[in-house]
């Protein structure tokens, strides 16, 4: 087992790792047993505890008493659980905070090989490439064009290219850009705040490399594999209170943060597109997409915050 360091001083390139856990004790370990066997030493792991109530606290101070628990009274989603945790990270020296989502697993040379691959662009945000652990479907970081845009085929076979936006677990973010660009905002709660923020490093001129060597096991709700408009696809099945956030957020940022007219164009195929596939693949199909709706509009009034909550009735 692999010593964690807490002098990041220590290191001229000192990383941490950050995960955000709701409810994760039976999903953690796994994570946890590969950060501790990384090729290239953490120097430290943080866990952010978004107030779960399935002993993930105790099986943690019992079972990794060497990992830094950062402890959260209320629910504070995805994007607060990771500005907490990016705040920590850098108030304690770290240069490079890297990323995690309770159920996302990396291989144990990923942090060397984004690192390598850091070095080699010069990229201030380094991400992996992510898969489907069911399907093996990979899904790519994307390009924004006043709307998302998936990669042409000759970028996606190259071993490293640039992109506008990432999912934010498995990211290795350069202090620097959190020092300029700030930390998610926490009114997101969840999904597509990782969107906004990528968008916003790329306003300040921060480049995000795709390092395809680097895999990491990830996903997005339930994943199933679908076929959709003549396409394979992975389908994340999501619980309806999500699906809230899911059209909440994107409406937002197209209408408030980068309006123009070309990206309300794409937001209105999205939200189509969105609400059909909910009805044709989804396991809740009536209450997910009444949720996803509701969050659509209020992206377009321009309300954000916390309105429906993990295991609340919808």
């Amino acid at each position: 087992m692999n010593p964690i360091q807490t002098d990041a001083a220590c290191r001229p390139s000192s990383v941490a790792s950050v995960t955000v856990a709701y409810n994760g004790a039976h999903q953690l370990r796994r994570q946890l047993y590969v950060l501790l066997r990384q090729s290239r030493a953490l120097d430290e792991i943080v866990v952010v505890d978004n107030a779960s109530t399935d002993g993930t606290l105790e099986m943690l101070a019992s079972e990794y008493p060497q990992v830094t628990v950062l402890r959260c009274q209320r629910n504070t989603g995805a994007a607060g659980g990771f500005a907490r945790g990016w705040q920590y990270a850098i108030g304690k020296g770290h240069n490079w905070v890297w990323s995690f989502d309770q159920d996302s697993v990396p291989d144990e040379r990923a942090l060397e090989t984004l690192l390598r691959g850091q070095e080699l662009m010069g990229a201030a945000i380094v991400v992996p490439l992510p898969v489907d652990p069911r399907s093996g479907i990979s899904y790519s970081p994307l390009w924004w064009r006043d709307g998302l845009v998936r990669p042409d085929k000759k970028t996606l076979e190259l071993d490293v290219w640039f992109a506008d936006v990432a999912v934010a677990s498995g990211s290795l973010v350069r202090r620097d850009v959190i020092a300029i660009a700030g930390v998610p905002r926490e009114e997101f709660f969840m999904d597509f705040f990782d969107f906004e923020y990528c968008l916003r490093a790329r306003g300040h001129g921060f480049q995000i490399a795709v390092i395809r060597e680097c895999k990491l096991s990830h996903e997005i709700g339930r994943s199933k594999a679908v076929r959709f408009l003549g396409k394979r696809r992975t389908w994340p099945v999501q619980e309806a209170w999500r699906e809230f956030y899911v059209g909440r957020n994107a409406a937002y940022v197209v209408c408030y943060i980068y309006p123009s007219v070309k990206a309300k164009f794409w937001l209105a195929r999205y939200v189509l597109r969105h609400a059909v596939a909910v009805l044709l693949f989804g396991e809740h199909r009536a209450p997910a997409l009444i949720r996803f709706l509701q969050g659509t509009i209020d992206g377009i009034r321009g309300q954000l915050g916390v309105r429906f909550l993990p295991g609340q009735r919808v």
